[in-house]
C-alpha cells in the first residue's frame, strides 16, 4: 500500500540529488520539525461524548511562519499529513513566499455531524493547539470539508485565549477579517498555470477541451474559470456523480444545482463512471479531489495531452513514471494549486498591516506571483532538460536549503 508521505520524499529525493546535497541534507529537509496528535473529546447533540483524533504536522519553517490547511475526512492519518506539510514547504519556497510548511487534519467525516457538533469540535482542536500556532508562528487555512465558517471558529477560539489576531488562520469569511478573492484563488491559480503552459505550446484554453475531476472549492472555480475563458468542460464529477458531454457541459448549470443540493448526484446531465471520467479523451486533464487517484495502472489508461494537479498528491511516484513514458506533460500541484496559499499570504499580510486590498490588487498580485514563479520553473527545467515536477522541487529544495544553511544548524 502506498505511503503519501514516502511517496512525496521520493519527490524530493530525485531533485534533492539533483542539487547536489548529501544524504543528511537531504534527511535534515525531510523529517518533519514537529508532529502534534490531539484528542478532542466533544458532546454531541444526542448526549453522547464523542472523540476525535486530529493531527497537526509542522514541517519547515526555516522561511517563514508554518502555513497549511486543516482538513476534515474520515481517510485523514499521520502519514498523509505528514505528506502535505511537506508538499506546503516546497509549495511556499517555489512561489517566493515568506512561509513555511504544516498541515492539519481530524479524522471525522463532517456530513454525518451537525453544524452545532462541527463548531464544537472545531473549538475543541484550537485548545488543544492553541499554544503552537498564531500569525507569527503557524497560520492553518481551509482544505477539503473546511471553509471560511470554520476558520471564523478557529479564529474566535484562539482570539478568547490570546486576544484579537485575525492573522492566526486565512480564508477566513470577508466580513470577518477575510480577503476578497480567496475563494476563487486556487482554482485561479489552476487556470493561471494551464494559460501559461499553453502558451508554450502555441494553444490556447479557448477550444480545448477540459475534464475536471472534484467539484469542490478547486474543481467548481477552475471549471467555472476555465468556461468563461472559453474552454470546453466534456466531463466532471465529485465523489457522488459523474457526468459528460462532448459538446460540453454547462458548467453555469452545475454550478446552481451544487449551491443548491452540495453535491452533483441528481445533475441533468449525461452520467459515467467515476472511472470513465478519468480516461474521457481531452487536452487536459485535472485531478482536482483527493490524493492517490493517478497510480501506475490508472495512468496507463489516461487519454489526455496534459496533467494538471489541482489537488495536493493527485499522482504516484508510479503514475507519475508511466505518465512521463507515455510522454504526457504534468504540471505538478506545488505549483497548480498554489494559487490558494498565494492569496492567503495576502489576506494574512492585510491582517498584519490591517489595510484591506481590493479584489482588483489581489488578482493582479496572483497573476504577477504565478506566472513569475512559471518563468523560474521553465528556466530550470530547460536549464536541467528536467520534467516540472522535478524542476519544481529543484527550485523549491534549492531555496528552502539556503534559507536553513544561513540560519545556521
Amino acid at each position: 500500500m502506498s505511503n503519501a508521505f514516502e511517496d512525496v520524499n521520493q519527490f524530493v529525493r530525485k531533485a534533492g540529488h539533483i542539487t547536489d546535497l548529501r544524504e543528511d541534507q537531504i534527511t535534515l529537509l525531510i523529517t518533519p520539525h514537529r508532529e502534534l496528535r490531539v484528542e478532542s473529546n466533544v458532546r454531541m447533540d444526542d448526549g453522547s461524548i464523542g472523540t476525535f483524533i486530529g493531527y497537526r504536522v509542522q514541517h519547515d519553517n526555516s522561511r517563514g511562519p508554518f502555513k497549511g490547511g486543516l482538513r476534515y475526512h474520515p481517510t485523514v492519518d499521520i502519514d498523509e499529513v505528514r505528506a502535505l506539510a511537506s508538499l506546503m514547504t516546497w509549495k511556499t519556497a517555489l512561489m517566493g513566499i515568506p512561509f513555511g510548511g504544516a498541515k492539519g487534519g481530524i479524522t471525522v467525516d463532517p456530513d454525518k455531524l451537525s453544524e452545532l457538533e462541527l463548531e464544537r469540535l472545531t473549538r475543541r482542536f484550537v485548545q488543544g493547539l492553541h499554544e503552537l500556532i498564531g500569525d507569527t508562528t503557524d497560520i492553518p487555512a481551509p482544505d477539503v470539508n473546511t471553509n471560511a465558517q470554520v476558520m471564523a471558529w478557529i479564529m474566535d477560539e484562539y482570539g478568547r485565549i490570546h486576544g484579537f489576531h485575525p492573522g492566526v488562520v486565512t480564508g477566513k469569511p470577508v466580513d470577518l477579517f477575510g480577503s476578497v478573492g480567496r475563494a476563487e484563488a486556487t482554482g485561479r491559480g489552476v487556470t493561471i498555470a494551464i494559460d501559461e503552459y499553453l502558451k508554450t505550446q502555441n494553444k490556447h484554453i479557448a477550444g480545448s477541451r477540459f475534464v475536471i475531476q472534484g467539484f469542490g472549492n478547486v474543481g467548481s472555480n477552475t471549471a467555472r474559470l476555465l468556461s468563461e475563458m472559453g474552454g470546453k468542460i466534456v466531463a466532471l464529477g465529485d465523489h457522488t456523480a459523474s457526468f459528460h458531454d462532448d459538446a460540453g457541459l454547462d458548467i453555469p448549470s452545475a454550478l446552481a444545482w451544487v449551491a443548491k443540493h452540495r453535491v452533483l448526484a441528481g445533475w441533468g446531465a449525461p452520467t459515467i463512471t467515476h472511472e470513465e471520467l478519468l480516461t474521457r479523451p481531452c487536452e487536459v486533464l485535472i485531478p482536482a479531489a483527493l490524493g492517490g487517484v493517478i497510480d501506475g495502472d490508472m495512468a496507463k489508461e489516461l487519454s489526455c495531452e496534459l496533467v494538471v494537479e489541482g489537488a495536493n498528491g493527485p499522482t504516484t511516484p508510479a503514475g507519475d513514471k508511466i505518465l512521463g513514458e507515455r510522454g504526457i506533460p504534468l504540471i505538478p500541484d506545488i505549483f497548480a494549486n498554489a494559487g490558494g496559499v498565494t492569496v492567503s499570504y495576502f489576506e494574512w499580510t492585510q491582517n498584519i498591516q490591517q489595510f484591506a486590498w481590493e479584489e482588483e490588487r489581489v488578482r493582479s498580485e496572483l497573476e504577477r506571483i504565478m506566472r513569475r514563479a512559471f518563468a523560474n520553473l521553465m528556466e530550470t527545467a530547460n536549464k536541467h532538460r528536467l520534467e516540472l515536477r522535478t524542476a519544481a522541487f529543484v527550485v523549491a529544495i534549492e531555496r528552502v536549503w539556503r534559507a536553513s544553511y544561513l540560519r545556521g544548524i
